[in-house]
């Protein structure tokens, strides 16, 4: 067929229609990454699945586009789709809708921050998909707006992640709601047990698709830690900025009142910063993201919840100004850059007490994290005065030794050593 010659053949190969094929050749998608190839014939065949694929590899278009295929554009509301935040059911919106252009299907996001009237008269129009939080989605089924008897598609995106936040109880209260005949679908960047005895319970003999397997992080990021006590942050921070000029860089923080310091700090220091964080209010995020992504601002601090949401490209650096209480959520965060091929790097602050926490990191990832350095910044020195009591009660180092003493038994007794474990008397010598 002459006229859809440019038409990206990859996808077509899949089983993916001419309506759609023409939206992804407008959006520039050519070849399918790992979890679309995996996902897009199974979903077209109707199985339910279970599919686990790292942060940043499309499973957005994984799911979207087989599901958007399958819907009847003369039926009305056929697919849910639930995120566990208000950024990310805009972001999944936006993309179903991109992938959706030629095929007049429509799609309404439902989520909390919004007003309910505005929502309402969204899904008045009658919308083909719905994505939403699980909050917001049971507050309109409980008013009667949202009515859920007819959906044969559901999809529950980064259920990890909805799990670790507390919607276990809305999410089984919604997937009961539903027709026990349809299709399910689970993705997710992890998968536990709990995520698996999940799925048992509301799927119908699901396949496991996992891509992400012996990759856990990404390779494509060039990782590092730079030694910098609590004092030293807003100083290692500044000299990382000052000597990379990053395009676009995401400063992590663990709690969302060192993202709003550390925002002002920068911007007092006349760099072009913002944060975002739980407290900030709906549409001063929406703005805020919006900015960032289209660069009118290139420093984006933000706390990992409110990051959750982030699907923009081409973020070429990620800060961890605090080291993440898990290593996994460490994955999560790096994997903000590097997305779909390309190249990133990631710097890490760590405190001279933070030493098994980096180690921690490094044996979930089996990489060494190597230390780098910036010109004119030099870590303060420990207080000369309290040293001696450091070393004899709270000294992280010895804590470590310890530490290292009972694994050094465990060692004897387990053949497999991770690569994490060998580093642990150098990451001693080092912090």
């Amino acid at each position: 067929m002459q006229k859809h010659r440019n038409l990206p053949k990859a996808f077509e190969e899949l089983g993916v229609e001419i309506p759609i094929l023409k939206a992804l050749a407008k959006i520039g998608y050519e070849v399918p990454s790992d979890i679309q190839r995996e996902l897009l014939p199974n979903i077209i065949s109707g199985r339910d699945i279970l599919g686990q694929a790292r942060t940043g590899t499309g499973k957005t278009a994984a799911f979207g586009i087989p599901v958007l295929q399958r819907i009847d554009r003369n039926k009305g509301l056929q697919a849910i789709c639930l995120a566990p935040t208000r950024e990310l059911a805009v972001q999944v919106t936006g993309e179903l809708r991109r992938l959706s252009e030629f095929t007049q299907i429509r799609c309404v996001p439902v989520y909390g921050g919004q007003r309910i009237s505005t929502q309402v008269h969204a899904l008045g129009r009658k919308p083909h998909v719905v994505v939403g939080t699980p909050g917001r989605v049971l507050d309109m089924m409980g008013r009667g707006h949202l009515d859920l008897s007819q959906i044969e598609y559901i999809i529950l995106d980064e259920v990890d992640r909805m799990l670790d936040i507390g919607f276990r109880d809305d999410i089984r209260k919604i997937l009961s709601r539903v027709p026990k005949k349809r299709q399910t679908v689970f993705v997710s960047a992890t998968i536990d047990q709990e995520i698996r005895s999940l799925s048992m319970k509301f799927m119908r003999d699901p396949l496991e698709i996992n891509v992400s397997q012996d990759r856990i992080t990404v390779s494509e990021v060039d990782q590092f830690y730079l030694t910098a006590e609590q004092n030293d942050k807003n100083r290692a921070l500044e000299a990382i900025l000052a000597h990379d000029k990053p395009e676009s860089v995401i400063v992590f923080t663990n709690t969302k009142h060192c993202a709003h310091r550390v925002a002002q700090r920068l911007h007092k220091k006349s760099i072009e910063a913002i944060a975002i964080h739980g407290d900030l209010m709906q549409k001063k995020r929406e703005k805020a993201l919006d900015r960032f992504r289209k660069h009118r601002i290139n420093v984006l601090v933000a706390t990992d919840l409110a990051a959750r949401g982030i699907d923009i490209q081409n973020v070429t650096h990620i800060v961890n100004y605090d080291i993440p209480k898990d290593a996994e959520v460490y994955v999560h965060r790096i994997g903000r850059t590097a997305r779909m091929g390309a190249t990133g790097k990631a710097i890490t602050l760590v405190t001279r007490g933070e030493g098994k926490q980096l180690t921690a990191i490094e044996q979930l990832i089996n990489t060494q994290i190597e230390e780098c350095e910036y010109p004119g910044y030099h870590p303060s020195q420990p207080d000369q005065d309290h040293s001696e009591v450091q070393q004899v009660s709270t000294s992280p180092w010895n804590e470590m030794q310890t530490a290292a003493i009972a694994e050094v038994g465990m060692a004897t007794a387990t053949a497999a050593r991770t690569l994490g474990s060998r580093f642990k008397p150098a990451r001693r010598r080092r912090l």
